[in-house]
């Protein structure tokens, strides 16, 4: 077992209540004018100079107390290297109007596209445990969601929390792919991954999905593609004038563009029909994507603050005991 503190900065919080009680202790002290002093000193022995004092020693004994436990001791059992994978990844998301199509089943329940991708994508993300993921949404316009990072519940709790439509009704693939490469292009990493999923065809946007292709080819970043549902009409649940009913529409897929995209980012286009494809594919992507780094990793704290604090609490309650009970002070 070693010993460490986790914020060891905070321990120059120690200089000034040094310093403080130096201060106090060379400061003169309040004092009156008294005929018989002389006597009232014969009255006073060692033991009272020590009470009278006591208030102040407690006072920076607890203060050092405390700066020892905001500083956070721990123990830890060691230093340990492991190989792992390390790929920075931008996964861009489809929330378009067209993700509310129920042709998906989780736990043979009929789900809309989204809740279904959002739980392979929550799967995926917790595989990568030592990788940065990045977060886009896009329909009508693309926007970050989360930049890249390895807070994975902070990822988990966003991807919760998307809903069909937050980033409008229409496709736009070419400004997704464009917002994952900016967010990716800088990243000194060795492997740059966007992948793309989307039900439609693009149909928004000012960026061409071909010419942001190629342009995050140019900068290395490999590019997956996954074609979500088919070109049959599928079900759709719509209000109407006796409740919700369930309608049949076709949505548009181009596959051909995600193949054209997939194939100039020198990935690979996936198609997906159902729940299991879904899952199977992000399985693929999560083999086949691994570089092998060396990650140092601390493993088993123990933190030790608690042994700190409750006696700074106990020194402090002590302080104000004494300076209210025992000691009578003279205004």
């Amino acid at each position: 077992m070693r010993f460490h503190f986790a914020f060891p900065y905070m321990l120059l919080a120690l200089i000034p209540v040094c310093l403080w009680l130096f201060i106090k202790i060379k400061r003169k002290k309040p004092a009156m004018t008294f005929s018989g002093a002389g006597l009232l000193k014969a009255k006073i022995s060692s033991k009272d100079a020590v009470v009278g004092n006591m208030p102040l020693f407690l006072r920076f004994l607890c203060m050092l107390l405390l700066i020892f436990a905001i500083s956070r001791p721990q123990f830890y059992s060691g230093l340990r290297e492991v190989k792992s994978s390390g790929v920075d990844i931008v996964i861009c998301l489809d929330t378009s109007g067209s993700m509310k199509a129920l042709d998906f089943k989780l736990k043979n329940r009929p789900v809309d596209r989204l809740t279904a991708i959002k739980k392979v994508v929550t799967d995926f993300i917790k595989k990568r445990e030592h990788d940065r993921i990045g977060l886009v949404v896009f329909g009508e316009h693309a926007f970050t969601q989360s930049p890249l990072t390895m807070d994975k519940g902070l990822l988990l709790g966003l991807i919760n929390n998307m809903q069909i439509g937050m980033a409008g009704e229409s496709t736009a693939i070419g400004s997704a792919l464009a917002v994952g490469g900016r967010r990716i292009k800088d990243i000194p990493a060795k492997t740059k991954i966007i992948i793309l999923m989307t039900d439609g065809k693009n149909n928004a946007g000012e960026i061409a999905p071909l010419e942001a292709a190629r342009a995050l080819n140019t900068l290395g970043i490999k590019i997956y593609t996954i074609g979500v549902g088919g070109n049959e009409p599928v079900p759709f649940k719509v209000k109407g004038f006796f409740g919700d009913q369930t309608v049949y529409q076709k949505v548009e897929f181009d596959e051909k563009l995600l193949m054209q995209v997939a194939e100039i980012g020198k990935g690979r286009y996936f198609r997906a029909s159902d729940s299991k494809q879904l899952s199977e594919i992000y399985d693929l992507i999560d083999t086949a994507e691994k570089t092998e780094i060396t990650v140092k990793e601390f493993f088993n704290f123990t933190e030790l603050y608690i042994y700190f604090l409750v006696p700074a609490l106990f020194l402090l309650f002590m302080e104000i005991f004494i300076s209210g009970f025992v000691i009578r002070s003279i205004p």
